[in-house]
């Protein structure tokens, strides 16, 4: 009898521990980098194929299309996934500004004061402006313009998809990305050094 109960304890650890591990397996790693896109634009061309790229670089980019599980809330999964990252990416396309998701996350990315390299794709910053549909609250819109603005003036990069290279352009934007999160962590390890020396000494 007592073998018996030893051996259903033992089961049961055995279940529970198998459990933990398949639920650990499933929780998804820090977003280092996010990639704020029009999807109907760009997901099956230079997003998508970024994404895939900075992945094989054992890098964890979050794209919506890629990320998201069905029952994932969208704005939630969306918000986590940028306040959690280094690094943000904006692949601006002809008709990047028609959407509403496209402008929350680019604001969301300003707001939290994310490391942002622009792509124009296929389109001028010139190009860009945000419209008033009727369906935006003016502050929201403001919101909105402000972010575009301060995109449109940082140093990003362009590219043609009919003429462009891209492998050349595919290798250009990882080494930017590496670049800017290297920045980033000698940014938040020189944050923390002072801290630590402010509060300890």
């Amino acid at each position: 009898m007592q073998q018996r109960s030893a051996s259903t304890a033992k089961n049961l650890v055995r279940k529970i521990f198998n459990h933990h591990n398949q639920i650990q397996s499933l929780k998804r790693p820090p977003c280092d980098v996010f990639i704020n896109h029009r999807c109907i634009d760009t997901k099956r061309t230079i997003s998508g194929l970024l994404f895939d790229h900075l992945s094989r670089l054992r890098l964890h980019p979050f794209l919506d299309s890629k990320n998201m599980r069905p029952g994932d809330k969208l704005f939630d999964s969306i918000d986590r996934a940028i306040h959690e990252c280094k690094v943000g990416i904006a692949v601006f396309s002809p008709r990047y500004c028609e959407s509403y998701f496209c402008l929350h996350e680019l604001a969301l990315l300003m707001e939290t004061k994310k490391r942002v390299i622009p792509i124009f794709c296929d389109v001028k910053p010139s190009q860009l402006h945000v419209k008033d549909n009727g369906r935006c609250p003016p502050k929201e819109l403001q919101r909105f313009a402000y972010a575009l603005e301060e995109a449109k003036y940082t140093v990003g990069l362009t590219f043609d998809t009919l003429e462009g290279d891209w492998s050349k352009f595919l290798t250009t934007a990882a080494e930017a990305v590496v670049h800017n999160l290297i920045e980033v962590d000698g940014e938040e390890t020189h944050k923390e050094r002072k801290y630590f020396m402010k509060n300890y000494f």
